[in-house]
Formats: structure tokens, C-alpha cells, sequence
């Protein structure tokens, strides 16, 4: 095995979760597979291949910052329900 039981418990144990022995012992057999299945694909020759993060080329789909005359005060506020000296007037939500 791959994976011990106490790994299993760590693990558990780091993401705040309680774990019955019966779960320890599936979850290790599980994680052991897992881990037996990415060394087999660490089997694999990879020389020639470029690394990549994405299937498809991506890019970057947002426009560039460009400086521009706000709305002012008085457009932004327009159809504000409550307002108080230019500000927006919310309910209070701490007590």
C-alpha cells in the first residue's frame, strides 16, 4: 500500500472530518487505488509533449483598463430606494 491508515486519519483529521474505522479502512483502500492509478500514468512517456493547463488556447477575454469619466453622483443614486447626503442608505445588519 501506498497510503497508510494513519495518512488516511491525518487527512481527515485536517479537513475537520470524523471518521468511523470501517470509513478509514474503505477511504484507505480508496486513496491507495487512486494513488496506484496516477503511478501508472507517471508510467507514461511524455518527452516531446508540451505541458499545458487548458485543452483548447486561451485568452484573455477582458478589455483594457481604460480611464473614463464617472456617472456622477446624482446618476449613480437615481433609483436608490433610501439615500442620505449622497450616500445609500442601507438596514442595519449587526446588532
Amino acid at each position: 500500500m501506498k497510503i497508510t491508515r494513519a495518512e488516511v486519519e491525518h487527512v481527515a483529521r485536517l479537513a475537520r472530518l470524523e471518521l468511523s474505522a470501517e470509513e478509514a479502512e474503505i477511504f484507505t483502500g480508496q486513496m491507495d487505488a487512486i494513488l496506484a492509478y496516477v503511478d501508472k500514468l507517471n508510467e507514461l512517456d511524455t518527452t516531446g509533449i508540451t505541458p499545458t493547463s487548458h485543452a483548447v488556447p486561451v485568452e484573455n477575454a477582458f478589455r483594457a483598463d481604460e480611464e473614463r469619466p464617472s456617472i456622477g453622483t446624482d446618476n449613480a443614486m437615481a433609483n436608490a430606494p433610501d439615500r442620505v447626503d449622497g450616500f445609500f442608505r442601507v438596514p442595519k445588519v449587526i446588532e
